[in-house]
């Protein structure tokens, strides 16, 4: 049983074309199986979608953002929150402190904490105290529990 899974749902505004919404998704979250609609769009899928979205928040270097906006929607084993569609069109990560107008991507990631420390690990000055590889999260996806044990 997969233990990660990644659900991305977002409107789609009568002003909006289907294929940008698609594409704002795609930009993000590649590799999503997706259910479109006229008016809405539910993907979803395993850890491999995350790769983006985990180099995306390093190159703008928002890490300490990311942490503590999944921390804040963590509950149980699963964290939610959202991101701006326009901005993840053109390619980029923000997190709006509520629904936009033009609406949001809904990303809900289920792996908890673990999931977390991987996409947006601790930092000291901006630095990841401890980078943690997603094969460490596939072997713990396996029972293999690394996380929680020395580094090898």
């Amino acid at each position: 049983m997969r233990t990660i899974e990644v659900t991305i749902c977002s409107s789609v505004r009568p002003t909006e074309r289907v294929e940008k919404v698609v594409s704002a998704i795609e930009n993000i979250f590649p590799g999503l199986i997706m259910d479109i609609r006229a008016d809405k769009i539910e993907a979803y899928n395993g850890p491999d979608s995350l790769k983006t979205l985990h180099g995306l928040l390093r190159k703008l270097q928002i890490l300490d953002t990311a942490r503590s906006v999944m921390l804040r929607g963590l509950v149980g084993n699963t964290t939610q929150f959202q991101l701006n569609k326009q901005a993840a069109l053109m390619g980029f990560v923000s997190f709006p402190p509520e629904e936009e107008p033009l609406g949001s991507l809904h990303v809900q990631i289920t792996g908890g904490e673990r999931v977390i420390n991987w996409l947006a690990p601790e930092t000291e000055n901006g630095v990841p105290i401890r980078e943690i590889d997603i094969s460490e999260l596939e072997e713990d996806e396996l029972g293999e529990d690394k996380l929680g044990g020395a580094d090898v």
